[in-house]
């Protein structure tokens, strides 16, 4: 079982994103749908999957903290495509999140507000997919760099597919400017990586692209993208045509 189930990811790494996203769609109908904070790499998928299937079936994990500017491109992503985003809240409001944590959290301890406001709403979210679909690219972070195209999310217990996931920050933006896709202005003025307000900045000359989010603490991913148990497969039936979208 083992090398079939190998020979079904090897396949899958050879297909693009288009075709990758045409197969989650075919595999499993409305049980999958794309998770996006609206990067560079989002508002790309997003417009590949609008391609494949419309409308696309879009959530984004709406902290109650982030940019206007991500809110706008929100509205605008809204109206191009026709879709509606399923904004995912925490269960604690942030006025709760004070009276139970103190006062910015984030401040203080960015994991545990990560969890309450992230971590947790996605886990709910989940638990009524079979499948998600994430804009991760390999080279982001470390924790990124082993990410399959299609792989078993062991976190969260159901399929994980990225289909970007051997995309370069060139390959994204030449994208953009040839589809014309909105994307968050924010890129333009030193944010490559953006997520809450309290807890990104631009970055410097010479920096990482993720040296923005959580400046001062030891911490470069939410905790939503973690890697794969090593070795671990699962049996994922592909369509019958599958080898010959490769």
């Amino acid at each position: 079982m083992n090398e079939e189930v190998r020979r079904i990811y090897q396949l899958a790494e050879g297909l693009g994103a288009e075709d990758l996203l045409r197969w989650a769609f075919a595999a499993f109908g409305g049980h999958v749908e794309i998770a996006s904070a609206f990067g560079a790499e989002g508002v790309v998928l997003i417009d590949i999957a609008s391609r494949v299937q419309s409308p696309v079936r879009v959530f984004t994990l709406d902290t109650d903290f982030l940019f206007p500017e991500t809110y706008e491109l929100m509205q605008q992503l809204e109206h191009k495509y026709g879709c509606t985003i399923e904004r995912i809240h925490s269960e604690l409001t942030p006025q709760m999140q004070e009276d139970f944590y103190g006062a910015a959290l984030w401040s203080r301890d960015p994991d545990a507000c990560c969890n309450l406001r992230k971590i947790e709403p996605l886990r709910r979210k989940l638990s009524t997919l079979q499948a998600w679909i994430t804009s991760i690219r390999r080279d982001q972070t470390k924790a990124r760099a082993n990410a399959k195209k299609v792989e078993w999310d062991a976190q969260f217990h159901l399929v994980k597919i990225n289909p970007l996931a051997d995309w370069t920050p060139a390959q994204v933006w030449q994208y953009i400017r040839d589809h014309e896709v909105p994307y968050n202005p924010l890129h333009n003025v030193g944010y490559p990586s953006i997520g809450c307000s309290h807890c990104t900045r631009a970055v410097l000359p010479g920096e990482d692209a993720r040296a923005g989010r959580w400046s001062g603490f030891a911490k470069t991913e939410c905790g939503l993208h973690q890697k794969p148990v090593s070795g671990e497969l699962v049996r994922i039936d592909l369509p019958t045509d599958v080898e010959g979208a490769c």
